[in-house]
């Protein structure tokens, strides 16, 4: 049984209804001009999504949306 501070609580034995997570639905990020690190990740994005490897299609759009560049305002 689990504890909570100061009291037991029961664990969870009956079904619960499902989680309903939110569709993202902003535009996949374009990678900076002259940027070699932002060229390498659209590539491997475009290969990813090819390969229909949709983990990395996000993995991808998640480090060029937090890719610093210098002068960005964060």
């Amino acid at each position: 049984m689990r504890t909570t501070r100061d009291r037991a609580v029961k664990p969870i034995t009956y079904a619960q209804p499902p989680v309903e997570l939110p569709l993202r639905t902003d535009p996949e990020p374009v990678p900076a001009a002259g940027c070699g690190v932002c060229a390498a990740l659209a590539s491997q994005r475009r290969e990813a999504r090819l390969l229909s490897d949709h983990s990395t299609v996000s993995d991808c759009n998640v480090e060029l949306r937090n890719h610093p560049h210098p002068g960005e305002v964060a």
